[in-house]
């Protein structure tokens, strides 16, 4: 699958974010903050990575499933796209 250039900037500026709160929340630990202002960069965290994988997996029902060779039926799709989001939990 091949992501165009818009989804892939969106994608990497989220991923590059990310990265970010993550060395945030590594510094914290280091450095013995609060537990409760750990466990809310984390959920914040948690959230971010989730709405990446909304936005490629919305560019995936659109676009790329939809032009899979071997073109499944929709109901097949339907149900990669359930398995890979379970998969994910």
């Amino acid at each position: 699958m091949v992501v165009p250039d818009n989804v892939q900037q969106e994608l990497v500026t989220r991923l590059k974010r990310i990265e970010g709160q993550t060395r945030g929340v590594q510094r914290m630990v280091e450095e013995h903050r609060d537990c409760t202002e750990i466990i809310r960069q984390l959920a914040s965290i948690r959230a971010a990575t989730q709405s990446a994988s909304l936005l490629l997996l919305r560019h995936y029902a659109k676009e790329c499933s939809s032009r899979a060779p071997g073109s499944q039926s929709d109901d097949t799709r339907i149900e990669d796209l359930v398995d890979i989001l379970l998969s994910a939990s």
